[in-house]
């Protein structure tokens, strides 16, 4: 199905905003932006055409390309403020890509609207972190997990956030801090673990629904191109603004304003898993 251009104007608005607020939240909160895409996803794909069953598996798989591009561009800027631990990315990486895989795989088997009754559940879990007061700053290690510990926690990431269509910023940001890595540096060097969530989620989600019918129109698998495109060509201009405001300024209401915002998404995230 073709979209005229007349059709392609509405979306095609929507994911530039979206893209400019995904670049500026993943750069402050170290997420990827996925939490602002794949909602903007699932409202602006009706207009696209296709079949509404598919529209869960391409905005998260959209997702997750559009996050390769901002992570990139937000792990860049951070590393320039020495904020990245790549001994962190070097160890967990292999872990994180096994978990990947696993997820792809599961959302392979899961209808759509359970798949978005999971988005949803997981949003309002991690909107707990920014609304909630810090555990105290507490530090439970001076070392990050190994052995393990380490597998465990770092395939878990990669599972649960190729199920989502997000970075896993905030997991392994709640890891890092509470095993006394910095704020500034945890951020930094969750962008570079969305980075490498967001690849192989990418490819397998593109590969997963290659034989699928009924996809929006522009879509290679369980990626939409035109819309990755949208999304990207902003996020890459709002990231690194995003990278100076969280070294710049104190982002504790800019945490709460994001974990509302979160709830709200879940509430209708929610809603939408139980139509018929």
């Amino acid at each position: 199905m073709l979209v005229s251009s007349t059709d392609w104007l509405v979306p095609a608005l929507g994911l530039l905003g979206a893209g400019l607020a995904a670049g500026f939240a993943g750069g402050v909160f170290g997420i990827g932006g996925g939490f602002v895409v794949v909602p903007a996803l699932l409202l602006m794909l009706p207009l696209l055409g296709g079949d509404s069953a598919q529209y869960a598996h391409v905005a998260i798989g959209t997702s997750a390309a559009t996050i390769i591009i901002t992570s990139l561009r937000s792990v860049t800027s951070h590393n320039k403020r020495g904020s990245v631990d790549f001994q962190i990315l070097k160890t967990w990486a292999p872990w994180i890509v096994l978990g990947d895989g696993l997820g792809v795989i599961l959302a392979s088997h899961v209808d759509g609207h359970v798949l978005t009754m999971v988005f949803a559940t997981g949003v309002l879990l991690m909107s707990l972190n920014f609304l909630l007061p810090r555990l105290g700053d507490k530090i439970l290690a001076d070392e990050m997990p190994t052995g393990v510990l380490r597998i465990g926690i770092a395939g878990g990431l990669g599972t649960f956030s190729s199920l989502l269509g997000i970075g896993g910023g905030t997991i392994a940001i709640m890891v890092m801090t509470l095993c006394g890595r910095s704020i500034h540096r945890a951020v930094g060097t969750a962008a570079g673990i969305g980075t490498l969530i967001a690849i192989p989620s990418a490819i397998g989600f593109a590969i997963i629904g290659l034989k699928e019918h009924g996809l929006p129109w522009g879509s290679l698998g369980f990626v939409n191109l035109p819309a990755t495109a949208a999304i990207t060509s902003m996020s890459i201009l709002t990231a690194p603004l995003g990278v100076a405001a969280a070294h710049a300024l104190e982002p504790r209401m800019l945490k709460r304003v994001f974990g509302i915002y979160l709830i709200i998404i879940a509430i209708v995230m929610f809603h939408n898993a139980m139509k018929p």
